[in-house]
């Protein structure tokens, strides 16, 4: 392949981000749910962090509802709007699992969002709760090593109004990280970005339990 060719085909799939730029400017939501065992196995334990204590539940949590671009997204937007409060961020520990990570969503994705922080984080407690997550992981009674393509099956099958293309699995070290549902800014399903719609490759990436 001609090298300039090819040097411009990976600008062109490659993810952008727009920091500072205005609120409010964007034109889809990608709402991604994070698998927390595997952030448990990978960080959370290392951290003693308590959303990984024995007993607490978590599975499929929020990560973020994140303004995104047809390509690319941006971040850390100028606002006016006042910096969440401490309140707000622990009002969103029960489907966050920590009041830090709500901050850091507020203030990398929510100052994009043109929405004040508390009507976006009930934005996405909205979003995160009109996800019907598949019974059949959550029930894991061991660790499994599937396709990324199950979880993402799993997620569709539960969810028949989900666009086809607009529900993407990621990996990180093996194990299966993130499923990522693409919203249009009212909410409703539609397809992905090309820069959002990139699958987990791997033949298997493990799933572990619920703790």
């Amino acid at each position: 392949m001609n090298r300039l060719l090819l040097i411009l085909l990976m600008l062109w799939t490659a993810p952008v981000s727009a920091e500072g730029e205005a609120p409010g400017e964007f034109d889809y939501y990608v709402l991604s749910l994070s698998w927390t065992p595997t952030w448990c196995a990978l960080e959370g334990d290392g951290r003693g962090s308590p959303q990984c204590d024995a007993g607490r539940g978590y599975g499929f949590t929020l990560h973020g509802l994140w303004p995104q671009y047809e390509r690319g997204w941006p971040d850390y937007c100028r606002t006016a709007a006042r910096p969440a409060t401490r309140a707000q961020t622990r009002a969103m520990v029960d489907i966050m699992g920590s009041s830090g990570l709500a901050f850091h969503q507020w203030r990398k994705h929510g100052t994009c969002s043109g929405l004040d922080a508390d009507t976006y984080f009930r934005t996405s407690r909205a979003a995160y709760a009109a996800v019907r997550r598949p019974a059949i992981l959550r029930d894991l009674g061991r660790e499994v090593a599937l396709p990324a393509r199950v979880v993402e099956e799993a997620f569709l099958e539960a969810n028949p109004d989900f666009h086809p293309d607009g529900v993407t699995v990621t990996c990180r070290a093996g194990r299966i990280q993130e499923v990522r549902i693409c919203l249009t800014r009212e909410l409703a399903p539609r397809r992905c970005g090309f820069d959002v719609a990139r699958d987990c490759a791997q033949v298997d990436a493990i799933l572990s339990p619920m703790r």
